[in-house]
């Protein structure tokens, strides 16, 4: 969870202040809540009170600007000229939220009734102008290319933090995203083509940095792990997973060293996520690798480090926000339908998210990988039950888009092939989703994470400008 820099502006009508006693102090305090609230959710807040001029206007831009702030709020403290807050969201280039946040649910009108001076009642209305302004700001953002959202309620809303946290969390993850070293090990599985993908879109769109890595530098880490390299390895095993005693010695030893080389690789080149896979001819050096990759890449993917297999580089990317919101991100795709229960089965043969799983992941012995060479040590786990978001990162005709889906993890058998199978429910049932989902063109994997964060990742789209299509 890294800190990041929010701005957090009020703004307010300067002429306001020697008519009615009082009333700025008051707005000035109901900012320093808002602001204070939103320090809580591991944001610095650059807070600026009641920007009620042009002079002022001119400060606030020189402070943000050098704040280097990724979002900025705008609490409307009462109503404020649009002339004022026009020049600030120009400069600051980044996405505006307008906050219309009142004091309460609703003006106590019977007490501004009571109080016979029009001026007092006047003053007290004005606490509660909140609303007047949006429209006025919405007219001038629309004619200016602003691109802006609003937050609706009042000071003790619930809703209100909600989307607030939600709007910081997106700008994190964001922020992480575009600050992400994603390395690409190998190859594309050949002739998936739904998996093949533009990294230079990627680059453009989220910032990442793709780096290009070698065999033959995992292949050097690997051959120079030292024994109390590997010990410590296979006892990391034996904590983090429940290692089937089926899981042969030299199978245990063979993945703790290319663990080791991968933490290795990892380490080198300074990786935030990475998408590997690798085939070469029969026997090759490199396939003693391959074959022996899973248990370390799902260490590594627990750990916030997500890695896809098949070279799904466009699914490291979903696994990598799904992480960054702390939801997981495990790697996926459709295995079967169960149309008795009405449920969708999806899993993989690794890696796996051991964060998000039901039990703790076994590690099992598998005779084949199947459609892959050789044979070697796998991960079998569950998703954990209860309330699940599925994200994939697309590529479309018109550039990449988030296509998200709101579930439930749900118990009942499942396969006990050595993979991550769970079963999953979804509202639209299992006909229309697997149908929606495949026709809005995805590749066939996907992230899975806990929790429901497709609101989170509607934001992520709209600060990036990239469309989110939700099932």
């Amino acid at each position: 969870m890294k800190t990041i820099n929010i701005g957090l502006i009020g703004v307010g009508l300067d002429t306001y202040w020697k008519q009615f006693e009082g009333l700025e102090d008051r707005l000035i305090g109901y900012q320093e809540e808002i602001a204070e609230r939103m320090r809580n959710m591991d944001a610095n807040i650059i807070n600026i009170p009641i920007i009620d001029n042009q002079v002022k206007a001119k400060n606030a831009i020189e402070i943000l600007t050098d704040g280097k702030i990724e979002l900025l709020f705008v609490f409307i403290s009462t109503y404020a000229l649009s002339s004022t807050i026009l020049p600030i969201v120009q400069r600051c280039k980044v996405p505006v939220i307008i906050l219309n946040i009142q004091p309460t649910s609703r003006i106590d009108f019977d007490y501004i009734n009571s109080l016979e001076d029009r001026g007092k009642m006047t003053g007290e209305w004005l606490a509660y102008c909140q609303a007047c302004s949006v429209p006025e700001y919405a007219s001038v953002f629309n004619r200016s290319g602003i691109r802006y959202d609003i937050v609706t309620g009042y000071l003790q809303d619930d809703d209100v933090w909600k989307q607030i946290k939600s709007w910081i969390n997106a700008a994190r993850t964001v922020k992480g995203m575009r600050e992400n070293r994603m390395g690409i090990l190998g190859h594309y599985y050949t002739g998936m083509l739904d998996v093949y993908t533009d990294t230079t879109l990627q680059s453009a769109t989220f910032g990442t940095y793709i780096e290009q890595l070698e065999m033959c530098e995992l292949q050097y880490y690997y051959q120079n792990a030292t024994e109390s390299e590997v010990k410590q390895k296979i006892v990391e095993f034996h904590k983090e997973f429940n290692v089937s005693p089926s899981c042969e010695p030299y199978e245990l030893d063979r993945a703790a060293r290319t663990s080791i080389a991968l933490d290795k690789i990892v380490a080198n080149h300074n990786l935030g996520s990475m998408a590997y896979y690798y085939e070469g001819m029969s026997g090759n050096d490199y396939e003693n690798l391959v074959t022996s990759v899973i248990a370390g890449n799902t260490l590594l993917t627990g750990k916030g480090i997500p890695v896809a297999g098949e070279c799904e580089i466009k699914n490291v990317q979903a696994m990598k926000i799904m992480s960054l919101l702390s939801a997981g991100g495990s790697f996926s795709e459709p295995y079967t339908i169960d149309f008795d229960d009405d449920v969708v089965l999806w899993g993989h043969d690794g890696p796996a998210h051991f964060a998000i799983s039901e039990d703790k992941v076994e590690l099992v012995p598998l005779p084949v990988y199947h459609g892959k060479p050789g044979k070697g040590l796998s991960i079998q786990m569950r998703v954990k039950q209860g309330d699940v978001t599925f994200l994939s990162v697309c590529e479309g005709k018109d550039g990449v888009f988030l296509l998200v889906a709101e579930g439930e993890s749900v118990g009942g058998k499942t396969l006990m092939i050595g993979n991550t199978n769970s079963r999953y429910r979804f509202a639209c049932g299992a006909k229309n989703f697997i149908n929606k989902w495949s026709k809005a063109g995805p590749s066939h994997h996907c992230a899975i994470g806990i929790g429901h964060v497709a609101d989170d990742i509607e934001k992520i789209g709209f600060i990036l400008n990239i469309p989110v299509v939700s099932i």
